[in-house]
């Protein structure tokens, strides 16, 4: 390829890496990030550990104000400082720790080996740039292309996600296109340098579900063709339900179930993960009676109880709960769950998400 090769390419990664034989692609271990305040300290990520494998879709699921943002955000490194703060555990990444990487490795990961779609395409791109400069800058800063291949390149992504006339289309801005477009814009800059893991923050929040089904349909197509890795921050469990191969299910800042989206869906074993399960309109069930939503509100992660952080909100709570926080307990496999109870957790008949 012509052109100047800058010094945080993917050439230099994998210069730094070609010595590492990591298990997994991406393992979190341990991960804790924190937001102080005066006289308050909001444990948004609390000790999150799991694993992604390469070219696997991974779901990462719960309520609003759970976590998941911040936990995709620490993986980038992108949280802010003050008043956030990544205090404890391990972001392994091609055999890497990314909480120990200087700057210009940092940047080498960030839109180079890893693509983000954040979660608000209206305010995501810039308004005062045009659609072609947000598109050709990270290929020129991390593929070494010089100004004439990234806008070839560039016109290629935006035909690549659906955007017809694409070399007009690279002279407009934000505002030109619809929420759609724009999120399939998006989409074409997280990809646009190849990178081995791709992270969709709530990527389809703001679309009506005709365009839902056509971005997760694109997403899941290009991952597939390219062989990224995909992770999917939802709390819409249909969505998960369709398109991860595991899922993960987290409350308060915690991981309480893991598991294939088979065992999840299918055989729950925490009681957050019935609720959720249970607040799912089924339309292949149209006798089923009324939803039953999860009682109570999600926890001041300021003012964490002892023990499980789930149990003032749980039918299943018992003494033990309130005194001491259960640890991951192995259902089979690799499905686990943070439960005491877990063996009484039972999905109610003509609860839960087709997952057809």
């Amino acid at each position: 390829m012509e052109g100047p090769t800058n010094e945080f390419t993917p050439h230099r990664w994998c210069e730094l890496t070609q010595q590492a034989s990591p298990e997994h692609l991406l393992e979190v271990r341990n991960l804790r990030t924190h937001f102080f305040s005066p006289g308050a300290v909001v444990k948004a990520v609390d000790d999150v550990s799991f694993y992604l494998d390469e070219g696997e879709t991974v779901g990462l699921v719960g309520e609003s104000g759970c976590g998941k943002s911040v936990t995709a955000l620490s993986l980038l490194r992108l949280i802010p400082n003050p008043p956030g703060r990544i205090v404890g555990g391990e972001i392994m990444f091609e055999g890497r720790d990314i909480l120990k990487m200087d700057q210009d490795d940092l940047r080498a990961v960030r839109g180079g080996r890893i693509g983000m779609i954040f979660q608000e395409p209206m305010t995501s791109l810039n308004p005062v740039l045009t659609i072609g400069r947000q598109l050709t800058e990270p290929l020129k800063l991390h593929m070494g292309m010089t100004n004439r291949q990234a806008r070839s390149r560039a016109a290629e992504l935006l035909e690549f996600v659906g955007i017809p006339n694409a070399d007009v289309r690279l002279r407009g801005f934000a505002h030109q296109f619809s929420g759609g477009q724009r999120q399939r814009i998006m989409i074409a800059i997280a990809l646009s340098c190849n990178p081995k893991l791709l992270i969709a923050d709530e990527a389809t929040t703001a679309l009506d579900v005709t365009i839902q089904a056509q971005i997760l349909e694109l997403m899941k197509n290009l991952t597939e063709q390219l062989g990224t890795a995909l992770i999917i921050i939802t709390h819409n469990l249909g969505i998960v339900a369709r398109y991860a191969d595991r899922v993960n299910v987290m409350y308060a800042g915690k991981i309480k179930e893991t598991g294939t989206a088979d065992e999840i869906y299918e055989e729950p074993r925490h009681p957050y993960t019935v609720g959720l399960l249970n607040s799912v309109p089924r339309l292949d069930l149209p006798t089923r009676g009324r939803l039953d939503p999860i009682p109570g509100e999600i926890l001041n992660l300021a003012r964490l109880p002892e023990g499980c952080s789930f149990q003032d909100r749980c039918e299943y709570a018992v003494d033990r709960c309130a005194a001491e926080a259960p640890p991951a307990h192995t259902v089979q496999g690799n499905h686990q769950t943070a439960c005491w109870e877990w063996e009484r957790v039972k999905l109610p008949a003509e609860a839960g998400v087709s997952q057809s």
